[in-house]
């Protein structure tokens, strides 16, 4: 059983949210922490639920060697706060409507996912599902720092 377990969110879960799911995964996977560290991305709506992620994040993805094939969109539920310990939400909008879901005491989970990326100076990952193939290696980019901060956020604080 895992000791730490990550949700990461977006609005739809085909672009960013799945995206981080596949790049934390692989960095994990990579450190051997697979038994430790539960994985998993959702939507705060219902518009993708079923679906693979968007065809664009999975051609980026792949480029990096990285699968997002297993991956179908879901939408929160509120049993979710009380299975994961990180909720990370990609932007100040999702936070919010996480926010407003979230049942009392767990408010500490929610958390931007960019926090983890000190460097970065930006604090949300945009949205790149109207514009064209850059969006989408720039939100990979970002995925990629967040997710090596919030690693070694883990390994500090519960591993």
């Amino acid at each position: 059983m895992a000791e730490v377990s990550v949700l990461f969110v977006c609005m739809g879960n085909i672009c960013r949210s799945p995206t981080a799911h596949g790049v934390f995964r692989k960095l994990v996977k990579n450190e051997g922490l697979e038994d430790k560290i539960a994985i998993d991305s959702a939507g705060t709506h219902a518009y993708h639920v079923g679906q693979p992620p968007d065809s664009r994040a999975q051609a980026t993805a792949s480029r990096r060697n990285i699968d997002l094939s297993d991956l179908r969109g879901r939408q929160v539920e509120v049993e979710d706060f009380h299975r994961f310990d990180y909720i990370l939400a990609m932007d100040r909008e999702n936070l919010e409507i996480l926010s407003q879901l979230c049942p009392a005491g767990n408010e500490d989970k929610l958390r931007l996912f960019m926090d983890f990326a000190t460097d970065y100076g930006i604090d949300e990952v945009p949205d790149p599902y109207y514009g064209g193939e850059q969006g989408f290696e720039r939100v990979f980019d970002m995925v990629e720092a967040a997710s090596r901060g919030l690693l070694e956020e883990i390994r500090n604080r519960h591993l």
